[in-house]
Formats: structure tokens, sequence, C-alpha cells
């Protein structure tokens, strides 16, 4: 079975999720790698790209991967959820010691994905976490090379919705204009 990571009974409707409650994990501080934990998180292998938007489960904000946010998420030893590198990095949730020790171990880059090794330990993990209908994995002997993804990060994201809320015109948007006649 693969680790579990991030989530969180805030996150779903669903009670009694495998990492319990998020508001339990928060912690003041992150780990002194954090950054590098966060960017090994975001080059994760997509298992199942979902087709939603989020927010924050605490703040109600916005984030970088409100989009897509419940999306499973790999390396072949631990799963997650796509938005998960946000509540480390944001909200400096506590990470299991196992966790920690592999990515540090790994030098914080991310695996190949042996299918073959993979496979069997994704088909008994999804159910756990709500996908018990997704398709089976195939045991095949093919690699998979992460992908290279556009990433952006927190300052960035944080940046153009700053940029975004300045240029809307200010009023009041209760009752729509009529169109002047000419």
């Amino acid at each position: 079975m693969l680790g579990l990571l991030g989530f969180y009974d805030e996150l779903d409707d669903r009670p009694d999720r495998p990492n319990g409650s998020l508001r339990d994990a928060v912690q003041p501080a992150g780990e002194p790698d954090e950054a590098e934990l966060v960017a090994y998180l975001d080059a994760g292998h997509i298992l199942i790209d979902v087709m939603e938007g989020g927010h924050d489960a605490l703040t109600g904000d916005a984030h970088r991967h409100s989009l897509g946010c419940s999306s499973p998420v790999t390396d072949g030893t631990w799963l997650w959820r796509l938005d998960f590198p946000h509540y480390v990095e944001t909200h400096h949730v506590l990470l299991p010691e196992a966790f920690v020790e592999h990515v540090r171990g790994l030098n914080h880059q991310m695996p190949v994905l042996v299918t073959a090794r993979f496979a069997p330990h994704c088909n008994e993990t999804l159910p756990l976490i709500g996908w018990a209908s997704a398709v089976p994995w195939r045991s095949t002997e093919a690699v998979l090379d992460p992908e290279p993804r556009a990433v952006t990060g927190k300052a960035e994201f944080d940046t153009a919705i700053l940029a975004q809320e300045r240029s809307r015109p200010h009023g009041n948007w209760a009752k729509p204009r009529k169109p002047r006649r000419g």
C-alpha cells in the first residue's frame, strides 16, 4: 500500500479521512528544507486529472493548486492530493518522518515510476481515498519519467491575484446597468 498524505477531513465530505484533521496538522513552522519538499510534491506524477476547483479549507482563499485540487499524485511510494503542497507551504502541515526521510534520501528528486512495481500498490490504495471505481493500473514494464510542468509559486500566484483585484472596476455591481440609448 502507498503512504497517504493530505487526505484530511476538511477536504472531503466523507468522515474519517486517512490523515485526520487538517487543523490538527498545522504547525507554526515547517521543516528546514520545506521549499525543497514542496518542489518535490509539485513534481509528482498525476494519476487522475480531476476537473474541479477548490479553495483553502482553512482560509477560504483561492490558491495556486485550486484547479484540480483533489487530483491524486504519487512518487510511487506515497500518494497525495494535488493541493497538498499548498498546505505544506502555507500552513506548514506536519509531514510524516518516513516521508521526509524518503524525500531526503532521494535528494529531493522525483523518481521515475515503474508501473509493474507501482500498480499493485496503487490498486489497493485508491479505494481508501474514494477512488474505488478508478480503472486499475495494468502491470506492465512501462516506466514513466516525470514530465516537467510549469508550477506557479505562491508568491507569483499571490501577485497575480492582487493585480487582478486592483484592475476590477469599483462600484456597486448588485444591479446591472441598462444600456444607454444612442
